[in-house]
């Protein structure tokens, strides 16, 4: 091998690697304009009845499903209590 042909074999190694290191740089993140805005959450106020389900749930112990299932029988059930079907 010449001397040349080293020469660009290494000139050739070096800018590939400069190369891949410029590629490899990320642009810095744009501000969010509002971060507030991800924070301040619109959900429903919970009824009583749910607040109160979701203590019994606590009492048992209870998770996943079985929480969900009891939360919606629960539900259910202080429902009908709350509004006694008339005829």
């Amino acid at each position: 091998m010449t001397i040349s042909s080293r020469a660009a074999g290494l000139a050739l190694a070096a800018s590939l690697l400069f190369a891949g290191a410029a590629y490899a740089q990320t642009p810095a993140p744009a501000a969010s304009p509002a971060p507030a805005a991800k924070t301040a959450k619109t959900t429903k106020p919970r009824s009583a009845a749910s607040l109160e389900c979701s203590k019994e749930a606590d009492a048992k112990g209870l998770h996943g499903k079985e929480r969900k299932k009891f939360r919606s029988d629960c539900k259910k059930e202080q429902a009908g209590k709350a509004a006694p079907a008339s005829k």
